[in-house]
């Protein structure tokens, strides 16, 4: 199928058509980038603007129920809902989110969900560049929301927020010291926490590590993407299908306010300048592994590691001699 009855069939809402693109899009074959890249560009402008959450939280936070309970709840309203995932995990753990994709199985049911893993054949770079394109994918299928899920807490959410409209922190309850365990900047980053579980015997607890959190996001320096109250805590339960309403009342209320004050548009077109920066960045890191560059770098790096030569010296010859590649090759 070529790029153009692929680009209509996802345009007409084709999920056979939408995963066949997602998994193009994947390949690093240099025909299917070539090919990937023609159909992005078909599709530019095409579908409609979801609101792109990027969600993540600790193991055993809940993550799969939350996003089985919360996607269940808006496809309920309407709304058409796609789950993807930056998966940072080995080729051999093989990552949560395909367990996730198997206790999910009301959700992968719904004839208004899709759910989609990222492959962990990469590094999370590569997983993460492709996924940005899946949600565009997505977005050209006519998705109102797209959930990007992480896997724990560190490098991935650095990443996700430059791929989503809403950044997510989903936390169990706990007491003070798995507060200190929580990084400032990913508070910083977080625009909602959701502080699972509350429910039952930890109901109380779920009330009273929100409200630390909310404590916490305080002492924050408000930013100007803001409205007032925002970043902020609220507590749900995804098992008993608690608080997700007012949730997701919440995460609507902060992104209209973003739209009426340009800030949604404007970080959008921040990050599409990041993700071109970092094509190039990852395109000239390629370099390194092809052909002569790739001989020289394991040459100079002998050199360094026997003593022979420092790493700077070793790292000024290293660029040197792509200069004089471009040179030769104009």
């Amino acid at each position: 199928m070529n790029t153009s009855d692929l680009a209509a069939k996802i345009v007409k809402q084709d999920r056979r058509a939408l995963s066949r693109a997602i998994t193009l899009v994947e390949s690093s074959r240099a025909d299917h980038r070539a090919q990937a890249s023609e159909l992005l560009d078909q599709l530019k402008g095409k579908g409609k603007q979801a609101i792109r959450i990027g969600l993540s939280g600790t193991p055993g936070v809940g993550k799969s129920t939350f996003i089985e309970s919360f996607g269940t709840m808006l496809t309920g309203q309407g709304f058409r809902v796609a789950v993807l995932a930056v998966d940072p995990s080995s080729a051999r753990s093989g990552g949560s989110i395909l367990g996730d994709k198997t206790r999910m199985d009301r959700l992968s049911r719904d004839p208004n969900a899709f759910i989609r893993p990222s492959p962990s054949q990469s590094h999370l770079g590569g997983v993460a560049r492709r996924t940005r394109e899946a949600i565009e994918l997505c977005e050209a299928a006519g998705f109102d929301v797209v959930l990007i899920e992480t896997v724990g807490v560190g490098q991935s959410e650095t990443v996700v927020a430059e791929m989503s409209d809403l950044f997510i922190l989903l936390m169990a309850p706990a007491g003070g010291d798995e507060l200190q365990g929580v990084k400032r900047g990913i508070m910083e980053m977080a625009d909602m926490i959701l502080v699972n579980k509350a429910d039952g015997d930890l109901k109380s607890t779920a009330i009273r590590t929100c409200a630390d959190y909310s404590g916490a996001l305080r002492l924050l320096r408000k930013r100007p993407q803001d409205p007032e109250g925002f970043p902020k805590a609220v507590t749900v339960s995804a098992l008993e299908e608690q608080g997700l309403k007012d949730a997701w009342d919440e995460m609507t209320k902060l992104t209209n306010w973003r739209r009426d004050q340009g800030h949604f548009d404007s970080r959008r077109a921040e990050q599409q300048r990041y993700w071109f920066e970092e094509e190039v960045r990852q395109a000239l890191l390629a370099r390194l592994e092809q052909g002569a560059a790739k001989q020289q770098l394991a040459k100079l790096g002998d050199q360094v590691a026997g003593g022979g030569l420092s790493a700077s010296k070793a790292a000024a010859e290293m660029l040197a001699t792509l200069r004089s590649n471009d040179d030769r090759s104009n």
